[in-house]
């Protein structure tokens, strides 16, 4: 029986759900196998498509056919294309709002590093799920303290990863050195950043979510004997409208500030260690005078945060 109305597929969208239904059955490459290999999926339809920086081994070829059950077509990409999208694939992968909603308590910490494969390289591991776990974990932990940052530092006995809270370095987690390069590896991918640049200092970001509340996290590394620092600043987009009777000054300080603020030019010079609340301060102060009557622009490198009503420039 002939249908009186039938419905009218276009060829884009046909096309268009064609491609949706093949990105959602495309199996995975793990971050792992992707860097140690130097290889990327381009396209899952009929035959799988990689792209590969250097020629991929037989091995390496047998099981990229395994995991992704189609016939292969390699295609030869340079270093910088590759770096590329290699940070575009990955990037994000794991760190969704809902993962981080649901982030591993103070108490899991030590079982997510026992999940964490042993093998000699881990670059070689095909699964990138614990570590992914491990730094949701460490995220979801800094945020519940109330950490301005994460630092983890390589040593030669062990990587050594701190919460700083009140402007005080707190010992959170000691780990295997081994651990570092993958771990380091992971987050910088997070930040876009490039992963075979090791002798520079790098500055990326991320914007993630937990539990409700939006998180920026800024990433810094920087080069030292035993590999990679790297300092993660968390901002709280939540809590960038802070009010200056909100930030526990004494009544003389509070009436000195306001007093000062209230002036029509001159300086004002707010200085302290880190984490002590120098950028609270600022921006509290500046959402006093953001009424609307004046044109408020801010000179920031980086810029911490983005607020209705406040040019900024870098």
């Amino acid at each position: 029986m002939t249908n009186p109305n039938p419905e009218i597929v276009t060829p884009d969208a046909f096309d268009a759900a064609a491609e949706e239904s093949r990105e959602e059955q495309a199996p995975r490459l793990s971050y792992g196998f992707a860097r140690a290999h130097d290889v990327v999926l381009l396209d899952y339809g009929t035959k799988a498509v990689l792209g590969a920086r250097a020629p991929l081994g037989g091995h390496a070829l047998l099981e990229a056919r395994r995991v992704l059950r189609r016939p292969l077509r390699v295609d030869s990409l340079d270093g910088a294309d590759f770096d590329r999208l290699l940070s575009e694939r990955y990037s994000l992968e794991g760190m969704a709002g809902d993962d981080l909603a649901s982030g591993e308590g103070d108490h899991d910490l030590d079982s997510l590093i026992d999940d964490i494969p042993q093998s000699a390289d881990l670059l070689d591991s095909a699964d990138d799920a614990p570590i992914i776990r491990l730094i949701n974990g460490l995220i979801a932990q800094a945020v519940r303290r109330r950490a301005s940052d994460i630092h983890i530092a390589p040593f030669e006995p062990a990587l050594l990863i701190s919460f700083r809270i009140d402007g005080i370095l707190h010992e959170a987690l000691r780990l295997p050195p081994r651990l570092a390069p993958r771990l380091i590896s992971r987050i910088k991918v997070m930040a876009r950043l490039d992963i075979t640049e090791k002798r520079i200092p790098l500055d990326g970001r991320v914007s993630l979510s937990l539990g409700g509340k939006s998180i920026d996290v800024r990433v810094s590394t920087l080069p030292s004997r035993h590999g990679e620092r790297v300092v993660m600043r968390l901002l709280d987009k939540d809590q960038a409208h802070f009010h200056l009777d909100a930030l526990g000054m004494s009544r003389r300080a509070l009436a000195d500030l306001q007093q000062a603020l209230a002036q029509p030019n001159g300086i004002i010079l707010v200085t302290g260690p880190t984490g002590s609340g120098k950028t609270t301060t600022l921006y509290a102060g500046l959402s006093q005078l953001n009424d609307g009557s004046r044109n408020i622009l801010t000179i920031e490198d980086p810029v911490e945060y983005a607020l209705m009503g406040w040019g900024k420039h870098r």
